[in-house]
């Protein structure tokens, strides 16, 4: 009782005054390919009669404004109008935007003053999203975790699975790049699939990000190595005028944040985070004891206008113990402490970007290292007496040196980039692991030391047409590196893209883009070792590839409306088959461990095709809807050479978020997710009930003949969200209450499969002792999850 009073006076019981118009904001206009400031613009806060005009240096400053978050728009003759991205003023602290203005290539004397902050690029003018902070902060049901926000964008899968694996368009997990201030990042989540891009947690701290970009498709040329989707996450520079801190205590971690000036020149942010999950799940008696803890810096250097030079930070360490303290596990947490390995993982992200400016063109070089390390270890039935009772003994790192410089060029109305990149890779694996084939047993027993040299050269070049009416954007890529042969031919990957943009009326364009994409199979693919082997090798293992066909229609009837149509189709080849498993490796990837440490062949094809519904509003009034629909098929090949569904083939996806910014400091917001029934493979229950089979995994086996032939029900979602926020004088003080599945739906998920056993505790056995007696038991998930987070900052 005492704690909804506590809450009910958070929530209730601060004055209407604590609200007036005291935040402030600074800001600096900059031309954005010389880097100059440019005077005498003329800067407004989206949606208020509140502007000002910039100074010889480009500086400008707004005061009297309500805290909260917004966009501040700029305009010049000459000069696109641009529109910040999103930022949280309070009256604590005077925040800072910087905004960069772009040369028309037509001289007029009209100055736009309406900016959409629905961002269209020459390179790819269809399937690219931008998402900004305060769809990140205020998300109903992600609790402010970037990869469950970007699950409520058109074409990415959202599934009923405590994952945040991005599933793009019917492709699989591992087809997409992550880049944090144009620095990649190969590990964007907590307990990562190696091999793929899933995991349980996201990585990166809401607190550092300034806002995203998101490609399902129109890839621009220097982002490589991505067959479904490019995210671009935006940092926020630290403050340059004073200390600031900021504390979180959210749905499973705690977090600090600070940030402030070094120098009069350098900034710096930093925050760290540590999850309190394995105290609650003792508590629940769950069968996982999870850890988790992650860092994550930005420190930026401006020399002069011309010269800047940015060092960026990620790293994490997480933990996963088994619960062996439960008494009396019951069958599901027999099921789970049976297959579960203990895990131990981290991986961090070092990296420098350096820009230098010249009139017409600015050069960026990007220095930067990558490393993850992966340990598990499994024993039969959890009894750790023995070394003959380990099943699994994994141990792995992959390490990343990369190299990429770019120049980006302004000439005659035409825009450019060219440039190259190259990576040294490590990749080392040691694996003892007993596999189950077509009745034989397999050993996996193997030592990797793989070196890679990658290399690639891309370019861009785009231009505007009839008076700006018309938009063309060609690009290319080659990448190759020293695994083959086949492989060092930078022409084999050759990597064509073309755009074009039309403007029919002011509101509506048609938009166009097709291009060839190449992604290079996981290191636990290309390290694979049988008999001593690298065994892929010799089956001439090739880059993936996939062809991109798409065209759409936008609707823009007002600066903050935004209504679109898609229709998409990629066609894939060379894809990793699975030898043992006859399955296109497409299907894998949504699961905790490793993808891709198998004997395959580039032998696979598939498709995806279908079409996407957005509607997006935001209005800077603080009302935002986000509602989305796609029509998705997907398809791969199976042994037979035949196209079947693959584990991606929802054909129906539909989410809609909505919020609206209330007075005295409310919020409320609201997200419904559709999935249509996912396929799935079900158990071999013959092949699981053979004791050789059973104890080398302490699980059952899917039955591959029968891949993708039933599917499950469909899935659906409510969550809701409701923020209070106070803009002290000294500090702010934010309060959210955060409902998933607000109506407890039962998601279907595969069913469990248990060993019987007999009134002492025994286990069934039949056929001479040969086989257990298995029972399958039904598995739904879901539960009404609801959490309470506080946010502090001063």
């Amino acid at each position: 009782m005492r704690t909804w009073i506590f809450i009910s006076i958070i929530f209730l019981g601060y004055p209407t005054g604590l609200f007036a118009q005291q935040a402030a904001l600074k800001g600096r206009v900059i031309e954005a390919v010389s880097n100059e400031p440019m005077p005498f613009v003329n800067v407004i806060v989206s949606g208020t009669s509140i502007g000002a005009i910039t100074d010889i240096d480009g500086n400008f400053q707004l005061k009297g404004l309500n805290p909260g978050f917004v966009r501040v728009q700029a305009s010049f003759i000459g000069y696109h109008s641009a529109l910040s991205s999103e930022i949280e003023i309070n009256n604590a602290k005077v925040a800072f935007v910087e905004i960069r203005m772009e040369k028309r290539d037509t001289e007029i004397e009209e100055v736009t003053v309406s900016v959409s902050p629905f961002r269209k690029t020459e390179e790819s003018p269809v399937s690219l999203k931008t998402i900004g902070i305060a769809e990140i902060e205020k998300s109903p049901g992600a609790n402010r975790d970037i990869s469950k926000v970007i699950q409520s964008f058109a074409g990415v899968l959202s599934s009923p699975s405590f994952r945040n694996d991005i599933i793009i368009r019917g492709g699989g997990p591992s087809e997409s790049r992550f880049y944090l201030d144009g620095v990649e990042v190969p590990n964007i989540n907590h307990f990562a699939t190696q091999g793929a891009s899933g995991g349980a947690v996201g990585i990166l701290n809401a607190d550092l990000i300034r806002e995203v970009n998101y490609y399902s498709g129109a890839f621009p040329s220097n982002r490589g190595n991505a067959l479904s989707g490019v995210f671009e996450f935006a940092q926020v520079d630290g403050n340059d005028d004073k200390l600031k801190f900021k504390g979180s205590l959210g749905a499973a971690e705690v977090s600090t944040t600070l940030d402030g000036p070094l120098s009069e020149k350098t900034s710096f942010i930093v925050s760290a985070r540590r999850s309190y999950l394995k105290l609650l799940f003792t508590a629940l008696k769950l069968p996982f004891l999870p850890t988790f803890n992650d860092m994550q810096f930005k420190v930026k250097t401006r020399f002069d206008a011309k010269n800047e030079l940015t060092f960026i930070g990620l790293g994490a360490i997480d933990q996963n113990e088994l619960n062996l303290d439960i008494k009396n596990p019951d069958e599901q947490q027999t099921y789970i402490l049976g297959q579960l390995p203990e895990n131990k993982q981290w991986s961090y992200t070092l990296g420098a970007v350096y820009k230098h400016f010249r009139e017409n063109s600015y050069q960026t070089l990007v220095v930067s290292r990558s490393q993850l390390s992966n340990t598990a270890t499994k024993y039969f039935e959890n009894d750790e007496s023995s070394e003959s009772n380990k099943i699994l003994d994994y141990t792995s790192q992959e390490v990343e040196n990369k190299i990429r410089f770019e120049n980006n060029m302004r000439m005659d109305g035409f825009k450019a980039n060219i440039g190259a990149n190259i990576d040294f890779a490590g990749y080392s694996n040691t694996t003892l692991q007993k596999r189950f084939y077509d009745g034989d047993i397999l050993n996996v027993n193997y030592d990797t030391e793989l070196n890679l040299v990658k290399y690639g050269i891309f370019g861009q070049i785009s231009h505007e047409f009839m008076a700006e009416r018309l938009t063309l954007s060609a690009g290319f890529r080659m990448d190759a590196n020293n695994y083959s042969l086949g492989m060092n031919n930078p022409l084999k990957q050759f990597s064509p893209r073309i755009s074009a943009s039309y403007q029919l009326t002011p509101e509506w364009s048609l938009n166009l883009n097709t291009g060839r994409y190449f992604q290079l199979p996981a290191y636990t693919t290309l390290g694979y070792k049988q008999n001593n082997q690298f065994v892929n090798k010799t089956n001439q293992l090739k880059y993936i590839s996939v062809d991109h066909f798409i065209g759409g229609l936008e609707f823009k009837p007002a600066t903050a409306v935004q209504f679109s149509v898609e229709g998409f189709l990629k066609n894939y080849g060379n894809y990793p088959f699975s030898v043992k498993d006859q399955i296109s490796l497409a299907n894998k990837g949504a699961d905790y461990g490793v993808i891709g440490d198998e004997e395959v062949t580039s032998t696979s094809k598939g498709r995806a095709y279908g079409a996407e519904f957005q509607a997006r509003i935001s209005s800077a009034k603080g009302y935002n809807l986000n509602l989305s629909y796609t029509l998705v098929r997907s398809e791969f090949q199976d042994g037979n050479n035949q196209y079947i569904v693959s584990a991606w083939d929802s054909k129906h996806i539909l989410s809609m978020t909505g919020s609206a910014a209330l007075k005295r400091g409310w919020q409320v917001g609201t997200r419904f997710r559709f999935v249509g029934g996912l396929p799935y493979t079900p158990w071999d229950l013959d092949r699981s009930s053979l004791i050789s089979a059973w104890n080398l995994t302490g699980g059952p086996y899917f039955d591959n003949s029968k891949l993708n032939a039933e599917r499950f029900g469909v899935f659906h979602q409510l969550d809701v969200r409701v923020d209070k926020a106070y803009y002290l004088k000294k500090m702010t003080l934010k309060f959210y209450i955060d409902i998933q599945n607000l109506y407890n739906f039962q998601a279907q998920s595969t069913d469990q499969v248990v060993r019987e056993t007999d009134d002492s505790g025994n286990f069934l056995t039949a056929d001479n002792d040969t086989r257990y007696v298995l029972r399958s038991v039904k598995n739904p998930s879901g539960t009404v999850l609801p959490t309470i987070g506080i946010q502090v900052e001063f």
